[in-house]
């Protein structure tokens, strides 16, 4: 039989960490009465991590490593692959999500109908500098995508299997499960959880980290907005930068009627340029939008080739 709760925890270089924390988990889940498998992928670690999960491993734990560090949403994607429980929880290896909050976020759950609850760390146990900088990421975050939540980028999070498989997670796309969950239609939350500091080691992520979640955070707006309807994001920035093209030619057309010298001024060439630009902008928008119809078309096809059958 499947277990209530599969626990997926991506783990890079932290041995010291799962050595005290996956008999924790086992422990707390045991004690609720909750039957589980905990499953710590091994994203390319080079200390003992290898030699901990040997150890460890057993019926209710596994383990599977990569070949090298693939990054935290690789790794949660080939878990999700692995798993066998119908509802998912992912933690991270570090030590600082409590595994005491794991029956609390799976008894919201069932008890709000929800898809998907998030760990809200009310109060965070990090760098000043990691604090600040993962505020203004949730509150960019919920402004551009329009999904409510202040702890996005939790890894302490329960959520269905069928939410799990929904959508494919590459890059930082794990940062932003709840806005990929929202656009499929489903219900999700937040619980206040404890939030501990490190327990060993130090982290993994640099400054590069922010940078790669803002492009990521444009690339979920994207998905989630215009996959449908690529014309209104490229054809309106076509347009936006045609106007300006075009005023600038008119302004140097109306120059050059007064007799003016117009031919090696700036604001003729850049005025052709933004033409030329927003020429392309729009074409590229067009050809977004005969894609997405093709798309639909096939799919309906297929669709009444199999009621036909």
């Amino acid at each position: 039989m499947p277990p209530d709760l599969s626990v997926l925890l991506p783990a890079y270089n932290e041995a010291e960490n799962l050595a005290e924390l996956v008999p924790e988990i086992a422990k707390v889940l045991a004690d609720a009465g909750i039957s589980h498998e905990i499953v710590v992928v091994d994203d390319g670690s080079t200390d003992g991590t290898r030699e901990v999960m040997a150890e460890l491993r057993g019926a209710e734990v596994r383990s599977i490593r990569l070949r090298r560090n693939s990054g935290k949403s690789a790794a949660l994607s080939i878990g999700i692959a692995q798993i066998r429980g119908e509802v998912i929880a992912l933690m991270d290896a570090d030590g600082q999500d409590d595994p005491r909050e794991l029956p609390r976020l799976l008894e919201h759950m069932r008890t709000d109908g929800l898809d998907l609850v998030t760990g809200r760390r009310s109060v965070r146990n990090d760098r000043f500098v990691k604090r600040t900088t993962s505020k203004l990421y949730n509150g960019a975050t919920a402004k551009v995508t329009g999904v409510p939540g202040k702890d996005f980028n939790s890894g302490l999070k329960v959520m269905t299997r069928e939410l799990a498989e929904s959508f494919e997670l590459y890059g930082e796309l794990h940062r932003y499960i709840p806005v990929l969950a929202v656009w499929n239609g489903f219900r999700v939350g937040e619980l206040d959880v404890e939030h501990h500091e490190r327990r060993h080691g130090s982290s993994k992520f640099g400054r590069a980290r922010f940078w790669r979640g803002f492009l990521d955070l444009v690339t979920v707006k994207f998905l989630t907005t215009y996959t449908a309807r690529p014309f209104h994001l490229f054809g309106g920035i076509g347009f936006v930068i045609g106007l300006f093209g075009a005023t600038l030619l008119g302004w140097m057309g109306v120059e050059w009627l007064l007799g003016e010298r117009v031919g090696t001024r700036p604001a003729l060439l850049i005025g052709v340029l933004l033409v030329v630009v927003s020429v392309q902008m729009i074409s590229l928008g067009l050809l977004g939008e005969l894609m997405v119809n093709l798309r639909r078309r096939r799919s309906l096809d297929a669709t009444a080739v199999g009621d036909l059958l």
